[in-house]
């Protein structure tokens, strides 16, 4: 029964699914079988389908809301486009990508566009800088069409958090701009295949377009080759992190989810001080042990 786990993924998202992207995103490895098990599901009243999409509970509110955001997903592409073409030309900046409910053709009034960063090898921080700093002057520190809260560096492209929540983000990527960055992510990425074997996240690499750097990011780069950009890195680190630390007392994190929520090595910088990903699989396996009391059906929980 692992294919009620992404129907109630996406539920916490309040977003149905079709029955093949139920299929992306199981492990059921007989597609002719999957039809024949939702039905069931439907017929025992444990999930509900309304046209094309199947969901938890029998609300048709939820299927005009997808639909609504799928259209407002498709209009706001164009400028998402332009804005990662933007971000590509920042210096130290080696690959764009879509991320988050965009990334999965949802969009909202409410929602922000935002944009996973691979940045060259120790000059994540100063790429960072440089990005948070036009947001800060130039865009009023509105995120809403430039949300910039993950980078990687091109040297330690794995990501360590395997789980459900990593996982989905990770296939549901959209890479924009990129001179081989994404290819080896995706190969560093291998262990996704083993948590969603019937998404293949290398697909949209078809439509990844070549980093264009104009002169004036080349001479800054260059004059950043050097111990002085060694050391600038370094500094930015350590600052945005004592920073982080002083603001975010209040969530009285553990150090452990502290460091998930705000990741802030040479190679990676997170900023969630939702500690969003922590709370959505604490959710998911709510909804797991829903599942048995109510349904005597079992599902692996899921770890953070």
């Amino acid at each position: 029964m692992t294919l009620l786990k992404p129907i109630l993924y996406f539920s916490l998202f309040k977003y149905p699914l079709t029955e093949e992207e139920i299929y992306s995103f199981s492990d059921v490895s007989n597609k002719e079988q999957i039809k024949d098990s939702l039905d069931d599901l439907v017929s025992k009243e444990i999930i509900y389908k309304i046209g094309p999409f199947y969901l938890l509970e029998n609300n048709k509110d939820l299927v005009d809301r997808r639909l609504k955001g799928n259209k407002m997903a498709a209009k706001i592409q164009k400028k998402a486009t332009k804005r990662a073409r933007f971000i590509s030309k920042f210096p130290h900046v080696e690959g764009v990508g879509i991320s988050g409910s965009l990334s999965k053709g949802y969009y909202d009034d409410d929602g922000d566009i935002d944009f996973f960063i691979i940045t060259k090898a120790k000059r994540l921080w100063v790429a960072r800088t440089l990005l948070i700093l036009y947001k800060k002057i130039f865009l009023l520190n509105s995120r809403k069409y430039f949300c910039v809260n993950y980078f990687i560096s091109e040297n330690a492209l794995e990501i360590n958090e395997r789980n459900r929540f990593t996982a989905t983000e990770l296939a549901t990527l959209i890479p924009m701009f990129g001179n081989g960055s994404f290819h080896r992510f995706y190969q560093e990425n291998d262990w996704v295949k083993d948590m969603l074997p019937n998404k293949t996240p290398k697909q949209s690499l078809a439509n990844l377009l070549p980093l264009q750097k104009p002169l004036t990011t080349k001479i800054i780069e260059k004059i950043f080759a050097s111990k002085l950009g060694d050391s600038l890195d370094a500094f930015f680190m350590r600052i945005t992190y004592k920073k982080w630390k002083a603001k975010f007392e209040a969530l009285a994190l553990d150090q452990d989810h502290f460091n998930i929520a705000f990741k802030s090595t040479q190679n990676v910088s997170k900023h969630h001080p939702n500690d969003f990903q922590n709370k959505v699989i604490n959710s998911l396996n709510e909804k797991y042990l829903e599942m048995q009391e109510n349904h005597n059906i079992t599902l692996s929980l899921e770890h953070a």
